[in-house]
């Protein structure tokens, strides 16, 4: 049978229906696709970046890596102590501050009995040379086990116990020497005229420092030497201040050579004795916080001063001389200063160690910060080569203290 008009009509019209559902079912199936891959996006950006923070490997601290490695491998015992020690030196040393530095419990006591005034040792003022590695001796106290062993101002410690002293090793050979207390160090010392290394062997033994020492010369010259800023510096020099006068002292020769420096308090406290009213020293830390130290005036010095110094005066002795000189006070005589303009805090641990930290520039009291340049003498004198590792303050043989009085007698 075939199908008539109507029946075609239908036919097509079934059709029409039929292609029409056919579309709206595709744009279904074409909806979904384009969800699903709406939905795998959104699952991809949530693992590449979630799973990075789930997923991510964490690395133990390099510090503990090591320790493992050493418990481990290392062949030979290990000394926690120093283990440690070595950790927050190596902390402090990679600041490459030359004046920063970390204390252990030996050193840290070391420094305190320094700065008090007694302590055991050999009886030097040792200098470090933050470019050659060189430790200088600039003093030997009277009657200590340096001056005894025959050490001279000059001699450079070449090599402590067998080992050569260098730059990355100078501190540790330093306190090498102060922890010498029970048992003698064997110093190679290198000497200006001789070819090889005089060698000595050295016991500490407990020092009571003369930071002060003082004398008359001739013409009622009174000559007054600082050997360092301690906490017991002001008081000697005072002392000695009081002693020169009742004596007719009519002229001062302050002698600040090869002094390194000390307590910012020490220095400010003497200065306050000797000029007149006003700024004595200010610094200025890392936030341009400023701190001043001012003095009265009430005894003001008011008879001719010459201070000598040279290339080993450091720190405090610089800032007494930048002070001379700016309120002209008196003259400076020597060499040009070492060139430390900056202040160091020393910060206990609660361990009994601490550390030594830079924390502050200083200024003269008329602005000038003179560090890594010094403080140029009003008149320039170099020692004769032929005293320069002989005791100093001699005026018959100490072309600068020779200067120094011509200077007075004008």
């Amino acid at each position: 049978m075939f199908p008539t008009a109507d029946m075609a009509a239908g036919i097509v019209k079934l059709g029409q229906k039929n292609g029409v559902g056919c579309q709206m079912e595709e744009k279904k199936i074409e909806n979904r696709g384009i969800l699903k891959g709406f939905l795998i996006c959104v699952l991809l950006v949530a693992l590449i970046f979630g799973g990075v923070k789930i997923y991510r490997y964490k690395h133990p601290p390099k510090e503990e890596v090591i320790q493992q490695y050493i418990e481990r491998n290392y062949l030979h015992e290990v000394d926690e102590q120093a283990v440690d020690d070595g950790k927050y030196a190596g902390m402090l040393a990679a600041l490459n501050d030359p004046y920063t530095m970390y204390y252990t419990e030996s050193a840290y006591t070391s420094q305190k009995q320094s700065n008090d005034g007694v302590y055991k040792g050999i009886g030097v003022v040792m200098q470090e040379n933050k470019e050659t590695g060189e430790v200088i001796i600039v003093r030997c106290y009277g009657d200590s086990p340096g001056e005894q062993a025959g050490l001279l101002p000059g001699d450079i410690i070449a090599q402590v116990n067998g080992t050569n002293v260098t730059l990355d090793n100078q501190d540790d050979m330093i306190q090498e020497i102060r922890d010498s207390s029970e048992v003698s160090v064997h110093l190679g010392i290198r000497r200006d005229g001789e070819e090889s290394l005089v060698e000595v062997d050295l016991t500490q033994a407990e020092i009571n420092i003369p930071y002060v020492e003082h004398r008359m010369l001739d013409d009622n010259v009174g000559y007054l030497a600082m050997y360092e800023f301690t906490a017991t510096t002001a008081e000697q020099f005072q002392a000695a201040m009081t002693d020169l006068q009742e004596q007719g002292m009519e002229k001062l020769i302050i002698d600040l050579r090869s002094n390194p420096g000390g307590l910012l308090t020490s220095v400010t406290e003497i200065l306050e004795s000797i000029l007149p009213k006003g700024l004595i020293v200010y610094t200025e830390d890392k936030n341009g916080n400023r701190q001043e130290y001012s003095g009265a005036g009430e005894t003001p010095l008011s008879i001719p001063l010459v201070v000598l110094v040279n290339q080993y005066s450091a720190s405090a002795s610089e800032i007494f001389a930048g002070a001379v000189k700016d309120y002209e006070l008196g003259t400076l005589v020597g060499m040009t200063t070492y060139g430390k303009g900056v202040v160091q805090s020393i910060i206990p641990l609660g361990d009994g160690t601490g550390i030594k930290l830079t924390t502050a520039n200083y200024y003269t009291p008329k602005g000038t910060n003179i560090d890594g340049t010094g403080i140029t003498p009003d008149v320039e004198v170099e020692l004769d080569d032929s005293i320069e590792n002989a005791v100093q303050g001699d005026p018959n043989t100490d072309n600068q203290l020779q200067k120094a009085m011509e200077i007075l007698g004008q």
